[in-house]
């Protein structure tokens, strides 16, 4: 048995080579590995890879039998031959076909985030991001860096699709969203300074049973609910399509992202998903029941988020509300050890925080929001309810 000592140093150690375990991930994927494994009709030696993927055999061998460490992969040995496939985990998440598809998220993690987190140190020293030194723009255009070609930009938007692909449905429906009542047709809003993209939804649900009316009804006698959620490629609006069947919904971005949407993304053939486009700080924001503000508000300050919330609130009808998505820390800030590097995320990448449930109350609450419910899903993003 090791000693407390050994153990602490084991420990230090994992942390110190923390970089090279995303490295290998990321590299993995870049390289086509777990997809070629799924294509595979049989487990493949490390010969075998090398020669699909064009790869040096040393190499490679070293790669997949980290990957085996990590558990993204698993092995076999026959007469000292070592053949590789898929583990459930890379067949879930990182093989291509998968419809929880992470591959988007982990290539622009690789590509923009990682550069950033070289410069952490001079990011705690001054509190700024670090797009100056990673990407040679001010940091007050984060997303010029985001969006620095249209093939970054997609990348960016595939990338959120994967988020909500896993985590949207969960924080959808972590509270009821069809007790909202109908109201009239909504637009959608952007970030202002191409800080992000915005979805406009407008939501039609089906009340069945429901006899007594809430507002003024369709022909079809279907009951609208208007939302006003964020979200660049529209990906939570599929995800709100496929929960709420009766949904449309409505995409509002600004002109760069709503074209790369529409000529890249397949479900925007479904009738109940359109695009608009427009500026969440100054256009009017359309009347709603519901304004959904999905990963927004940890990109900002204090300050910003309270001017974001009151134009919320200014345009949201009496009874209606704010749903926030956001990666919750604990009451006193020590956790969940994922949103606390989140929120140091934020620190290299954007001006804001993840924050904690009295810290989003403190927020809500001067913006005219009341009733505030706090509700964690289990999964890494949590959902708050607060109403006009």
């Amino acid at each position: 048995m090791s000693s407390p000592e050994e153990q602490a140093f084991r420990l230090l150690t994992e942390y110190a080579n923390g970089f090279m375990v995303s490295q290998v991930l990321f590299a993995a994927c870049e390289l086509g590995v777990f997809d070629l494994l799924a294509e595979a009709p049989e487990p493949l030696g490390a010969v075998a890879v090398a020669a699909r993927l064009g790869t040096s055999s040393h190499g490679t061998e070293l790669l997949l039998d980290t990957c085996v460490s990590l558990k993204l992969l698993q092995a076999e040995t026959r007469r000292g031959k070592a053949s590789y496939q898929n583990t459930e985990l890379s067949s879930t998440y990182l093989v291509r076909a998968s419809p929880k598809y992470q591959g988007n998220m982990l290539r622009y993690l690789a590509r923009t985030t990682y550069l950033c987190w070289g410069h952490l140190a001079q990011a705690v020293r001054d509190g700024k991001n670090r797009y100056p030194e990673a990407f040679g723009v001010p940091s007050d255009e984060l997303f010029t860096a985001i969006y620095r070609s249209e093939g970054e930009r997609l990348q960016f938007m595939r990338a959120l699709e994967d988020v909500w692909s896993v985590s949207g449905r969960h924080v959808l429906a972590a509270f009821d969203l069809s007790l909202f009542p109908l109201i009239c047709d909504v637009g959608g809003e952007r970030w202002p300074h191409r800080w992000g993209c915005v979805l406009g939804l407008v939501c039609s649900l089906v009340s069945p049973g429901e006899g007594r009316q809430l507002g003024r009804h369709s022909g079809s006698g279907r009951k609208h609910l208007h939302v006003s959620l964020v979200g660049c490629s529209g990906a939570l609006a599929k995800q709100c399509t496929s929960l709420y069947p009766g949904c449309q919904v409505t995409v509002f971005d600004i002109p760069e992202v709503v074209q790369t949407a529409k000529k890249h993304f397949s479900f925007l053939e479904d009738p109940r998903i359109s695009f608009c486009e427009g500026d969440f700080f100054k256009d009017p924001l359309p009347e709603a029941d519901l304004y959904i503000l999905a990963r927004v508000l940890h990109d900002w300050t204090d300050t910003r988020c309270s001017q974001l919330l009151a134009r919320v609130h200014r345009a949201c009808k009496p009874g209606g509300g704010v749903l926030v998505i956001e990666s919750l820390l604990d009451a006193d800030g020590r956790g969940p050890r994922t949103t606390q590097l989140y929120s140091l995320n934020m620190l290299v990448q954007t001006e804001g925080r993840e924050r904690t449930p009295a810290q989003y109350r403190a927020l809500l609450a001067p913006a005219g929001f009341q009733d505030v419910q706090c509700r964690r899903t289990g999964g890494i993003y949590d959902a708050i309810l607060a109403r006009r």
